[in-house]
């Protein structure tokens, strides 16, 4: 019995599923998008901060986004590097790493909806009340927010992990490429409805949310801007939220894919890759859109590379 349990501790992760011929293009593959993750994302957290024009509360803000997709990044993809060279039966991850990278992956896909939800109000506030705007969005007022986001995210997710981490475990078989909550339950044999009930509402409530407020918080704005005759406030407005929704909709089309997939069985495969393109997609994207389409970070960008030059 004691040696069952001492094994259970163990548990074999099916990693990335490629041939041994594709393993070498996988692995430069992964490994280049993930250094393009860190440096990019690292390097606007750098110029944010380095660069006292752009200590504004959109870009204080955007911080937090950057930093949770290098988060994001980091929590899947070097575990699947190290993996890619090892047959499929030798892949082997212990129970409490297991659970700890299940935490850090719904952490980030929570994290990212509450932070584009601080980002929205930021946007509504600059643009449906302008005079207010320095008075609302203090420097107290981003750190509470961003405290916020991150804070609400990991409360869910703790709850949603310790659900799982209190059952007995029967199984040692991970059908996934990295650990999360489902695949930390279905190492259990004893009733998980608890588990279905507070995953499947924490994670609707969460995009239901995040999904009103963004819907809310433009709607607002295209009022707005309809009923303003500043054309060139009109258009910085839109360049600015247009950026952010583009951001958003990228985060809920590569979640939603996943969760359709989920029900279709015959499609596991396919599943198993789009939940990897989730970690890497977004957090690839997100630092191109906001260093290319805001013009005051495209500018400080050039200015830099420029005066290398």
């Amino acid at each position: 019995m004691e040696n069952s349990t001492l094994n259970l501790d163990i548990l074999q992760l099916e990693g990335l599923r490629v041939s041994p011929e594709a393993s070498i293009l996988a692995f430069i593959f992964l490994f280049l998008i993930y250094i393009f993750i860190v440096v990019s994302n690292i390097g606007l957290v750098i110029l944010i901060s380095m660069e006292r024009s752009l200590h504004e509360p959109m870009y204080l803000l955007l911080c937090n986004m950057s930093i949770n997709d290098v988060f994001g990044a980091t929590t899947v993809i070097p575990h699947l590097l190290s993996d890619v060279y090892s047959p499929l039966t030798q892949r082997y991850i212990s129970y409490y790493e297991c659970a700890i990278q299940a935490f850090c992956a719904h952490f980030y896909v929570g994290t990212s909806h509450t932070v584009l939800m601080i980002m929205a109000f930021d946007r509504y506030v600059a643009i449906y009340h302008p005079l207010r705007y320095v008075t609302i969005m203090t420097h107290n007022m981003v750190v509470t927010l961003s405290v916020s986001a991150w804070g609400a995210s990991f409360i869910l997710i703790a709850v949603l992990l310790s659900l799982s981490v209190r059952l007995s475990r029967c199984r040692h078989l991970i059908d996934n490429p990295f650990c999360d909550n489902a695949s930390l339950f279905k190492l259990s044999c004893e009733n998980v409805l608890i588990n279905h009930i507070y995953g499947l509402g924490s994670a609707m409530s969460t995009m239901a949310c995040s999904l009103c407020s963004v819907m809310l918080t433009y709607l607002r704005i295209a009022m707005v801007c309809l009923r303003s005759k500043n054309k060139s406030l009109n258009t910085k407005a839109l360049q600015t939220c247009a950026t952010h929704l583009a951001v958003y909709i990228i985060l809920l089309l590569s979640g939603n894919i996943i969760i359709i997939l989920h029900r279709f069985p015959e499609l596991a495969e396919q599943r198993k890759l789009a939940s990897i393109l989730f970690h890497v997609v977004p957090p690839s994207l997100n630092a191109v859109i906001y260093g290319l389409q805001i013009k005051a970070v495209r500018e400080k960008i050039i200015v830099i590379f420029t005066r290398k030059k």
